[in-house]
């Protein structure tokens, strides 16, 4: 399934909880306080009159209500699919026999697409609603919450994503932020990931692709978990890095890329080289016997290394500041890339053709760093020219704080009230209808 067509993801796919959502079970309890007392005034036919003579029938009053971003000076539209979703399902009342009335087809909506660029500037000209709802209040006040919810989940995310790839300059993200929250969000963590990725490729003309590490994260969009190994599989093997790589390679289709975990022993660079030197041995011999197949599935896609930040890789010499010395740092990377470059230089070769696919193996084997990495650190490795290929981040693409601009949420107001059949202003102080030419109408 696909959603770079501008089409909208199906209603099915959010496994919405009607019976509950209507309820108000999801809601703030204003909402179900505000829901309950407009169906009894609409029931008691009530009227209010101000002092301007507009007489209105609160219970059944029409209201346009417009959906805000608040994250300084965009965010990557997330969610807009799943409230849609809410509202279809959920727009209505209950009636005198407790059966559910849907009154969708009553509403007016507008709304972006997910993925696109919503800005806030803080000023009513420089804010662009995301969504625009124009009916009956009491039908469809109490999904406010779920809504908004929604749509602060996806989008921060996606836009965290957007950041991170400016970042790194539109190098491959690992999406590894599954342990980091619980995995029943995995979906629309995955789905937001995606969505950051694709405003990326589009903005800037770039072509980074989506690697994500479990299915569920793939579901909403076709997606499939990848990876290799762990630090657990290689204790598996009594801590033999290179042991576990071979029996990865023997055992797994050919078609999954081997990334060897590089940082068991915190020797990067000596691991390496031995996964790499005994890998290219079957690596050959297979080739040699005219078995590309099986050659294939010694080919080293690439290496990881994820030392912690409490280590100093054996390879890097101290400068007293861990900082500089400890963790997955410039140093060690390009230590790394120089040896990997070099290794097939030490190998007991006299044929030039071998040399030169030994040479070709080496230098394609691409650099894979994680750990602690966030866009500070990905511009700071990127600025120093550090040779890595891709970046997998993890707890960061979560974050919503006021530091580092993620703070991001959403908020509705209603800017309208229907009067006499013509729309009149009406918004708290400070806020005001904002307009967006990139709503679409929802059908």
């Amino acid at each position: 399934m696909t959603v770079f067509n501008q089409e909208r993801l199906p209603i099915e796919i959010f496994q919405i909880d009607r019976e509950r959502m209507v309820e108000g079970w999801y809601s703030d309890a204003y909402f179900r306080n505000i829901s309950r007392i407009l169906n009894r005034l609409s029931k008691e036919s009530y009227t209010y009159k101000n002092e301007e003579g507009y007489e209105v029938d609160i219970g059944d009053i029409e209201v346009e209500m417009q959906i805000f971003p608040r994250r300084r000076p965009f965010c990557i539209v997330g969610g807009v699919d799943e409230a849609l979703a809410i509202l279809k399902t959920c727009t209505g009342y209950i009636d005198s026999k407790g059966k559910f009335v849907n009154t969708f087809d009553q509403l007016e909506v507008e709304a972006m697409h997910d993925g696109d660029k919503a800005f806030y500037r803080g000023d009513p000209e420089n804010i662009e609603p995301v969504m625009k709802i124009r009916g009956k209040y009491r039908h469809f006040a109490i999904l406010e919450t779920p809504m908004i919810g929604s749509l602060t989940e996806a989008s921060r995310i996606a836009t965290n994503v957007f950041l991170v790839l400016e970042a790194a300059k539109g190098k491959d993200i690992l999406f590894f932020p599954a342990r980091f929250a619980h995995y029943k969000q995995q979906a629309i963590h995955g789905y937001a990931y995606s969505l950051g990725v694709k405003a990326y490729n589009e903005e800037f003309g770039a072509n980074s692709h989506r690697f994500i590490s479990t299915d569920e994260q793939g579901a909403w969009w076709g997606g499939k978990g990848a990876g290799t190994v762990s630090h657990s599989y290689i204790a598996s093997f009594l801590g033999d890095t290179t042991e576990a790589m071979l029996q990865f390679c023997r055992q797994m289709p050919a078609d999954l890329n081997r990334i060897a975990l590089v940082d068991f022993d915190n020797d990067c660079v000596g691991t390496t080289l031995d996964v790499l030197r005994k890998m290219y041995k079957y690596y050959s011999y297979h080739k040699k016997d005219g078995n590309a197949k099986q050659a294939q599935k010694y080919k080293l896609f690439g290496v990881r290394p994820d030392t912690g930040s409490n280590l100093r890789d054996v390879s890097v010499e101290p400068l007293g500041d861990k900082k500089l010395d400890n963790g997955v740092n410039a140093r060690l990377v390009f230590k790394l890339r120089k040896a990997i470059d070099e290794a097939y230089k030490d190998w007991d070769i006299d044929d030039e053709d071998e040399l030169e696919r030994a040479k070709e193996y080496c230098e394609n084997v691409k650099i894979i760093a994680t750990g602690g990495f966030k866009p500070e650190k990905i511009s700071q490795f990127e600025k120093s020219q550090v040779p890595v290929d891709i970046y997998g981040v993890g707890s960061w693409l979560l974050s919503n704080s006021s530091v580092e601009n993620t703070k991001n949420d959403f908020t509705a107001d209603v800017v309208r009230v229907k009067i006499n059949g013509e729309w009149k202003d009406m918004a708290k102080e400070g806020r005001e209808p904002c307009y967006n030419d990139k709503l679409v109408k929802v059908d």
